[in-house]
């Protein structure tokens, strides 16, 4: 039986890998670590875990992920996003173990009109982006064997996100305002535990950078529109520029992605963001 290791396990994604575990206990066994039982900023801990744990597979589910924090806690969010990435890319090659590491679409600038492929040119705009893309680079020096996956816009029933924040809001205010001029593609984070799992599961692995998200892109207002019309909220919600709602952390005007490559290497199938949301929904706000 092959082992997985799972990064992260309390955070959004690590809990639906969590959820989706025992669809595959027959063939994998699959150890969940939190920041309290390993550190990955520490080399001594993770070269302790992986030689007592010797993992087939590596998720790398964790992250530090407050994009504005990160403007004035940047060696920290170095630590995390690009010195553990590099640690667990060292462990993973010394132990043989493929490296399923997850990064974002903010290692891009978004001032283009064109989807992003993997081999387009990034260009952070931030600490949290620029600390995840040296995580990207160290991860693929450090082993070959790895695999990146950069996706945005993550949400679940788990944790803090967008669209639980806005279903709290939502009954506590009569209206709301949005930034409605940055676009991305909203990302069920349950749609990407499975598609973590495809890969696992193929036969044949490519190793590299690919995209995964929901699709098509949209708004945060948009977005907001949609959680307001599925949770039958009435709030109003009123459409702001970025410049109307400043943030100590710049955000990329449009870092939609393209999707093809993950397709056509792995035959995984993005679903409709709306699709997904919808379902999400429906777990937050059942009785």
């Amino acid at each position: 039986m092959k082992k997985i290791l799972v990064i992260g396990g309390n955070g959004q994604l690590g809990n639906c890998i969590r959820k989706i575990a025992p669809d595959f206990e027959l063939d994998y066994e699959f150890v969940f670590t939190d920041s309290q039982m390993l550190d990955i900023t520490k080399q001594d801990q993770v070269d302790s875990f992986f030689r007592e744990h010797k993992p087939d597979f590596c998720i790398n589910a964790s992250a530090y992920t407050a994009v504005d924090l990160a403007e004035t806690e940047k060696d920290k969010a170095y630590a995390v996003n690009a010195g553990g990435v590099d640690h667990l890319a060292q462990a993973c090659k010394e132990y043989q173990t493929i490296l399923i590491h997850v990064s974002t679409d903010y290692v891009f600038d978004g001032e283009t009109n064109l989807d992003y492929s993997e081999d387009d040119f990034t260009n952070p705009v931030g600490v949290y982006g620029s600390s995840k893309r040296k995580g990207e680079e160290l991860a693929m020096e450090s082993n070959p064997e790895t695999v990146i996956i950069r996706t945005s816009w993550l949400y679940s029933e788990f944790n803090k996100n967008f669209v639980k924040t806005m279903l709290h809001l939502f009954p506590q205010k009569d209206q709301l305002g949005i930034v409605a001029d940055q676009f991305g593609q909203p990302t069920n984070a349950n749609d990407l535990a499975e598609a973590i799992m495809k890969i696992i599961e193929a036969k044949e692995k490519t190793f590299g950078i690919f995209h995964f998200s929901n699709y098509p892109e949209t708004t945060w207002f948009e977005f907001a529109k949609k959680i307001a019309e599925f949770s039958k909220s009435e709030i109003q919600l009123n459409p702001l520029t970025t410049e109307q709602y400043p943030t100590p952390a710049k955000r990329p005007k449009r870092s939609t992605m393209c999707l093809d490559k993950i397709e056509e290497t792995y035959h995984i199938e993005p679903k409709h963001w709306e699709n997904s949301l919808e379902e999400c929904i429906q777990i937050l706000t059942k009785p």
